[in-house]
């Protein structure tokens, strides 16, 4: 089986879609399977490539970043057409325009990732540019797909209310281990810190996180917020602006951070936490909880497990709801903190390691490819 993965940026910078490509590249070609990464070169000269594998095919970076039309990109699809099967990642973008149009010449399978690109919250942003988008390409692509990917019930459900009515395979985003050194799970002494990671833009939900850290700072005033990230400017500065005028001394902005210096900081929290109105996954959940770190986060994403497994908190992202459990995880017994990360621990090892999410891709590709031996996760009208 040789395999096109298609995505507008590989760049460290990209977020989300680029690490969940990159582990399931990787996790399959663990499984023997031909794997090839199309994309293009970062535009940033502060950004970098997330790997320099023999398996990515790195086309010059687009002139129009906003949608990536690329001429290169182009003609890579149309001179190396030797794949069984397409899977495009995200939305909005000329990769996975430029693939769904060749692939209906080539009329072999194509399968699209929307990397939570179809949530209301999603679609709000740029709302006229993704309208306008959806007349011209973007309705047509999904229409045309054979089949979709989605990490959560909760993604499926979205994809299915856009009336797009081909299987859809539920299948989560997978954590690569190697790189992650199994936790002490020591008790942790002296101030407690509690930290959000990810981009800083409004979905995220941060000024509700703000707000609920200034009403309990009975408990606060012996702990510290530690904000990880960058984004834009101006929710920056409407960010700073509120913890200034809340006059909280105890929130730590640490900017953009990678490597050892980010898992310094992760390893430090006492918890993670996630507020955010709309996740189609959540990849720092993940990760917080594969170094034993409890999490609290929004209804806003699919992390239900979190109370069922009783690893953190599952709640409403109102600011009322988050004080209340900001107040009640800082002041839970450092014992039963550190039971808590061991049942993180557990349900990532046995839920959602790369091994297992690439074994369930491969099953959902040769599926497919043969239409033999349906897989339980795949959901057809």
């Amino acid at each position: 089986m040789k395999v096109l993965h298609t995505i507008a940026s590989m760049g460290v910078n990209a977020g989300g879609p680029t690490t969940c490509t990159l582990n399931l590249v990787e996790g399959l070609i663990k499984n023997e399977v031909e794997v090839d990464v199309l994309t293009h070169d970062v535009v940033d000269e502060c950004d970098k490539l997330v790997s320099s594998a023999s398996f990515m095919k790195i086309v010059k970076p687009s002139k129009y970043p906003r949608y990536g039309y690329s001429k290169e990109l182009k003609n890579w699809l149309v001179t190396n057409n030797n794949y069984d099967l397409y899977h495009s990642n995200a939305l909005w973008q000329y990769s996975t325009h430029a693939t769904s149009k060749y692939v209906i010449q080539l009329n072999k399978p194509h399968i699209i990732s929307p990397h939570g690109m179809l949530f209301p919250e999603a679609l709000k942003k740029s709302k006229w540019i993704k309208k306008v988008s959806l007349l011209l390409y973007q309705y047509y692509d999904l229409k045309n797909a054979t089949a979709f990917h989605a990490t959560s019930i909760q993604e499926m459900d979205h994809i299915r209310a856009f009336g797009l009515n081909q299987p859809i395979a539920v299948i989560p985003n997978g954590i690569d281990f190697s790189s992650i050194k199994k936790p002490s799970f020591k008790m942790k002494r002296g101030e407690k810190k509690i930290g959000f990671m990810g981009r800083l833009v409004p979905i995220k939900n941060l000024e509700n996180l703000i707000r609920a850290w200034s009403q309990v700072n009975e408990v606060t005033n012996n702990a510290e917020l530690v904000i990880i990230g960058d984004g834009e400017e101006e929710y920056k500065s409407q960010l700073l602006a509120l913890t200034q005028k809340l006059k909280i001394n105890n929130i730590h902005y640490t900017g953009f951070i990678t490597g050892e210096k980010q898992d310094a900081i992760l390893n430090e929290l006492s918890y993670l936490i996630l507020p955010s109105k709309s996740e189609n996954f959540g990849m720092v959940v993940a990760e917080a909880l594969i170094r034993g770190i409890p999490v609290i986060a929004s209804k806003g994403t699919p992390w239900e497990e979190l109370n069922t497994k009783k690893c953190g908190w599952w709640v409403d992202n109102d600011i009322t709801t988050l004080s209340k459990t900001i107040k009640k995880a800082l002041l839970v017994d450092e014992t039963d903190r550190v039971e808590m990360g061991k049942r993180g621990y557990q349900l990532i090892k046995k839920e959602y390691s790369i091994e297992r999410v690439a074994t369930q891709m491969l099953d959902f590709y040769n599926w497919i490819l043969t239409n033999d031996k349906k897989p339980n996760f795949i959901n057809e009208l």
